[in-house]
């Protein structure tokens, strides 16, 4: 049975389409500025299935870009996020997973998910989420690159493989002198989101 979201949103896509992604496992690894806005695009898409593992709480200085409001400032984030993407579709049913991806757990992390969305701020974590996913049967989408501000033409999607997709730049990497700032992480963010939703659906 739909619930009013889902009504509305089938203004606009087919039941057969919505019942497509319905069936769809997202896993999340990360739940911050990239992890948490794919997200609600993802919930404001249709899909309705997902697993979020990060190990970090709100901070003040996560709502300047993230999915995040002022009274959830120290609450875990994937608690925080589950409760913000139930505020879009109360029926999403989603797992959180309180806990640090490390190189024993993160092959079996998401492997009951048919994406895996690489939502970290660090090389090593991506890289390592790269390396351990690559050459499975999921869609894998990662972000290099999208720190600062202006240029935003210049975040793109490379397609690699049949199965993994890179989005950004590919140069500017948040630092010291290119702060990660809303405008650019959230276009970054709608474009893995975009690719996720193009691949099982197909294009227009």
């Amino acid at each position: 049975m739909q619930n009013v979201f889902e009504t509305g949103l089938l203004n606009y896509i087919k039941k057969e389409q919505l019942k497509k992604i319905q069936k769809i496992k997202i896993g999340l690894a990360g739940a911050g500025g990239l992890g948490s806005n794919c997200a609600f695009n993802l919930v404001r898409c249709g899909f309705k299935k997902f697993k979020i593992v990060d190990f970090d709480v709100v901070e003040p200085s996560n709502l300047n870009r993230q999915f995040f409001f002022l009274d959830q400032v120290n609450i875990p984030k994937v608690e925080a996020l589950k409760e913000n993407l139930k505020r879009i579709n109360p029926d999403v049913k989603i797992e959180g997973i309180l806990e640090k991806i490390t190189q024993e757990n993160v092959r079996d992390m998401f492997s009951d998910c048919h994406v895996v969305v690489e939502a970290f701020d660090k090389v090593k974590y991506k890289k390592m989420i790269v390396e351990n996913y690559l050459a499975s049967d999921k869609l894998l989408v990662c972000v290099s690159g999208l720190a600062g501000w202006g240029n935003s033409d210049d975040i793109m999607v490379r397609k690699v493989r049949d199965k993994f997709y890179i989005i950004g730049d590919f140069v500017n990497e948040a630092g010291k002198n290119l702060p990660p700032m809303s405008p650019k992480v959230n276009i970054a963010a709608a474009k893995q989101a975009d690719v996720i939703l193009d691949y099982f659906l197909g294009g227009n």
